[in-house]
């Protein structure tokens, strides 16, 4: 019933989502300015939304990772329980917070930082410049993503590594193995579909979120590999909260049309780790 119940409500969304959006699909070309049509306005927020996506994931999954292992399987209780209690408490965070710290903290605090990613990695596309003197970078709403995922990735990753079987550990050690090497050949086969799902998980909450990005990104209608300059393409979540609350009903039905994308790429992401999990899933039982 619960899942029935669940399947019902994604419905609903996106058949909300179809009806209210299709007329953006056809709107006058003005709506769309500067672009000339709905696809060639999405596809940048599009790009946006999955480059932001990446770059939190590439900075959260391996801190996420490290801080699970690390309460499962190397600190004591005394100081395993704070840390996962002090984790579990950024998810509590209201995003509108985060927002607020990214755009007046951390943005002027990764300027020196930016400057030296231009003079001394400018040849790599990421950090080819020109420098934002503000701060306000896709590199910036990337950190505040990756912190805002940290909780969720740290969380699950943690309950899966706890639930490696003992006998396979000891095995593991009884045979050798460095403490390191148990972990590498015990733990991570028996926890991969598991880690793959936390990642998932923060993918969609990176995919999704709102207010910390419009906060945070100093936005323009662009597609760019550039991660520290001020042209920066926006997210498709971002652009629609920044534009909603003043737009014509026209405008409404493109930005309503641009969810129901956001709805699709959520939807094959996830299709595409369930995919990977049961992939695994069936390797391991060979």
């Amino acid at each position: 019933m619960a899942a029935l119940t669940i399947m019902l409500a994604l419905a609903g969304v996106f058949v909300f989502l179809a009806i209210e959006g299709y007329p953006g699909l056809s709107a006058p070309e003005n709506i769309y300015a500067p672009a000339t049509d709905f696809w060639s306005y999405v596809g940048p927020l599009v790009f946006g939304t999955i480059l932001a996506a990446v770059v939190a994931l590439v900075i959260a999954v391996p801190f996420s990772i490290g801080v699970a292992l690390f309460i499962s399987h190397y600190a004591p209780p005394r100081i395993a329980a704070p840390i996962a209690y002090v984790i579990d408490l950024l998810a509590a965070v209201p995003s509108v917070v985060y927002g607020l710290w990214g755009g007046l903290a951390l943005a002027p605090a990764l300027r020196p930082v930016i400057d030296w990613l231009y003079d001394n990695l400018s040849f790599i596309p990421f950090f080819a410049g020109p420098p934002s003197v503000t701060g306000r970078t896709m590199l910036t709403a990337g950190i505040v993503l990756a912190i805002m995922v940290v909780p969720i990735t740290t969380a699950i990753s943690r309950e899966v590594f706890a639930q490696t079987p003992r006998l396979h550990e000891e095995a593991a050690m009884a045979l050798g193995a460095t403490r390191w090497e148990m972990i590498r050949l015990a733990v991570f086969p028996y926890a991969r579909s598991g880690v793959i799902s936390a990642v998932m998980l923060g993918l969609g909450r990176a995919l999704g979120e709102t207010m910390a990005v419009a906060m945070v990104l100093s936005a323009t209608p662009v597609v760019t590999l550039n991660l520290i300059s001020n042209s920066n393409p926006a997210t498709i979540a971002s652009n629609i909260a920044s534009n909603y609350k003043e737009a014509t009903p026209d405008k409404q039905a493109v930005l309503i049309a641009t969810g129901l994308v956001l709805f699709a790429v959520t939807f094959v992401v996830n299709f595409a780790a369930r995919w990977v999990i049961s992939r695994g899933e069936r390797n391991l039982t060979r």
